[in-house]
């Protein structure tokens, strides 16, 4: 830790978003930026080795240890809730899947924000900034080396601040290095029951059925410290990290008078305690929150910025009354389908033996494939719950495994699992603070299975799932409905039992959204404009999957790493300006 605490930049938290901002901002020289992390570094062993998602996930080194209130929905069950409490944050715990969601999600949120930036044609080339796919260039995906019109059309600005930064190439994206035989079979299946086989599921709709595509780099998980922080920013005279240091609140105070006479707030820096004491650091230009959706929320409402009638309740002085600050909470709940299967092997028998691990590991060792090179899930498909939907609103995740519940030992019977969740829910929740002690973990509500259309999709959902099973491709495996069970039937039935058997795919988003703050269609329960700048808050922006409106349809890391694509070009021309 430097003695001198004054920095430009100010990030709080080095998770996916964070990450890719100290990156961009530490490329200028003439800015200082601190990045902030309240867990310890990236060098866990089991971060990097893909099956380690088994031995971070509920580890304290790695993972904040969250869980949801009692649901009612999920009939009265709580939910472990992981969120990643180290270097690269949830890129370094998640399930590796690289995912953009449907062209339709940024078509809303521009027609939400009335702001053309954040539609599919403006979006997209933000995600290809970045890329390093396996493919290489192409007019949807990026590749080292490949020229970025981005950086062109703004070299004034962007192109200024990202001067060293080669485009393209930072977060690679590849194919994953295993099949299995019941996998292939469900891919046929899936096919034989109207689902289109697909290569490629990030070209704007992601319809049909195929093997995901994986953050990881020669069989290694490839997290965002891995991506943005190392080398580049490491060697910056201009950077520093601290790392096992969280932040309490912000610093928030009235700022000068602007010609209309008003006193608006401004973000003057943080408190932050390294574990021994409380250290102060001062930003001159912003404040840059991305703690995520669960711990943005927490931050803002520690320093006083949230729902006045919530912070009265736990003595926090109210700086001003946002009722959105944690509201809008929105998660794919996952329904977990487990088939018994003759005739094949899984995971299940094959990790259940001494010498089929011993086969497991070598293989890892030697070719960096095989299950330990895992993501959580391999095969995808996206396809409708119903005839009556318009666009693909499930998801599902399938894995040649089975378990009761995540974190106890796999069956040992030969299984997979069709893990199907609703892309767009209806249900809302909340994330509020239970205390006004900063470390102490925040109340996590959200409200699944809430609407009639959710439980709808809930049910629907699972006969798709009893739909595909059933055609000739998986029939020489003999299937068997284990979990729910075919006695359940009924609407009611299965919306119930999806409350028995659903759980978390860990994609919160929407808690500090994005929309209209100004003029008559403004909306009260926004937080941030369509740059991210905080409602009434001077010199913060919050920089993270909270300020999604509406969740995107597919997993949520890579679209957050988009959105701190885009805020760093906007923080850059900010600065532009007032020079």
């Amino acid at each position: 830790m430097n003695n001198d605490t004054t920095f430009d930049y100010i990030i709080i938290g080095a998770g996916t978003a964070g990450c890719l901002l100290a990156n961009r901002l530490s490329a200028n020289a003439s800015k200082r930026v601190l990045l902030i992390e309240a867990g310890r570094k990236d060098d866990y062993h089991w971060i990097h080795i893909p099956v380690g998602y088994l031995y971070c996930i509920g580890n304290p080194r790695t993972d904040w240890l969250f869980h949801t209130a009692p649901e009612a929905g999920l009939n009265g069950r709580s939910l472990r809730y992981p969120r990643g409490k180290t270097l690269g944050g949830c890129s370094s715990i998640n399930g590796m899947i690289y995912m953009r969601g449907q062209a339709r999600d940024y078509d809303q949120w521009a027609q939400l924000t009335a702001d053309a930036h954040w539609n599919w044609d403006n979006s997209l080339p933000y995600f290809q900034l970045h890329e390093d796919h396996h493919l290489g260039a192409t007019p949807l995906h990026g590749a080292k080396g490949t020229a970025s019109p981005i950086i062109k059309n703004n070299a004034t600005v962007y192109g200024e601040v990202l001067r060293h930064h080669r485009a393209g190439g930072e977060w690679r994206v590849e194919k994953q290095r295993l099949r299995w035989d019941v996998l292939d079979a469900f891919a046929q299946a899936a096919q034989q029951a109207g689902v289109p086989a697909t290569e490629d599921f990030n070209r704007g709709n992601n319809e049909g059925v195929g093997y995901f595509e994986v953050n990881q780099k020669d069989g290694w998980r490839w997290n965002t410290a891995k991506a943005f922080l190392r080398p580049m920013c490491y060697g910056r005279p201009n950077f520093e990290l601290w790392n096992s240091a969280q932040v309490a609140r912000l610093l928030i105070e009235p700022a000068a008078e602007d010609a209309s006479g008003a006193t608006p707030l401004r973000c003057k820096g943080v408190e932050v305690w390294t574990g021994s004491e409380m250290v102060t650091a001062t930003a001159r230009a912003e404040v840059l929150l991305c703690a995520g959706a669960v711990g943005s929320p927490q931050i803002l409402q520690h320093s006083g910025i949230g729902p006045a009638g919530l912070l009265q309740q736990y003595g926090v002085k109210v700086l001003q009354d946002t009722p959105g600050v944690g509201a809008n909470l929105q998660d794919h709940l996952q329904i977990r389908a487990v088939f018994k299967v003759k005739n094949t092997t899984t995971l299940n028998t094959q990790a259940n033996s001494l010498w089929g691990k011993a086969k497991i590991g070598l293989e890892y060792a030697l070719k960096r494939s095989g299950p330990m090179s895992m993501a959580p899930s391999q095969l995808g498909a996206f396809t409708r719950s119903s005839p009556d939907q318009k666009y693909p609103n499930i998801q599902y995740h399938v894995q040649p495994l089975s378990l009761e519940a995540f974190g106890e030992p796999l069956h040992t019977f030969n299984a997979f699992t069709a893990s199907v969740c609703n892309l767009n829910p209806t249900s809302r929740g909340t994330v509020q603070i239970q205390s006004p002690d900063f470390n102490a973990a925040p109340r996590i509500a959200p409200n699944y299975l809430s609407t009639d259309e959710d439980r709808k999709v809930a049910a629907d959902s699972l006969r798709v799932t009893r739909r595909i099973v059933a055609q000739p491709a998986l029939q020489k495996f003999e299937p068997e409905e284990y979990k729910p069970g075919v006695q359940f039937q009924s609407d009611a039935e299965l919306a119930q039992l999806a409350g028995d058997i659903a759980t978390t795919i860990f994609h919160p988003v929407g808690t500090t959204k994005m929309g209209r703050i100004d003029g008559p269609d403004q909306d009260p329960m926004a937080v941030v404009d369509s740059r991210l700048k905080v409602r009434g808050v001077a010199g913060l922006r919050v920089v993270d999957a909270g300020v999604m409106p509406l969740i995107t349809s597919g997993n949520t890391n890579s679209p957050t790493l988009m959105i701190a694509e885009k805020a760093a070009q906007w923080i850059a021309e900010d600065a532009a300006l007032r020079e």
